[in-house]
């Protein structure tokens, strides 16, 4: 889990569940993305939501889980870091 601890203070990360992140204080959380399958069973992630990319298609959910993990902290996560 990488986390991006920016010059204010705030703490921004893919969000998971490998530690208690209110540790670092209130916890706001905001999709990333929206993982739906399509009609034929094939998943789908939009990252519309970060103004990223439709990923996809994927043959099972867990495939585009990784896929959303993977796009978010190689190209979301750095790009807030070029924002502070």
């Amino acid at each position: 889990m990488q986390l991006l601890i920016l010059p204010s203070g705030q703490v921004r990360c893919v969000y998971a569940e490998a530690i208690d992140l209110a540790v670092f204080g209130r916890v706001t959380i905001r999709r990333g993305s929206r993982v739906e399958p399509d009609a034929q069973g094939q998943w789908w992630t939009d990252l519309g939501p970060v103004n990223g990319p439709v990923l996809g298609p994927f043959a099972s959910r867990s495939q585009a889980l990784t896929a959303e993990e993977q796009w978010l902290a190689a190209y979301w996560l750095p790009a807030i870091a070029h924002e502070s």
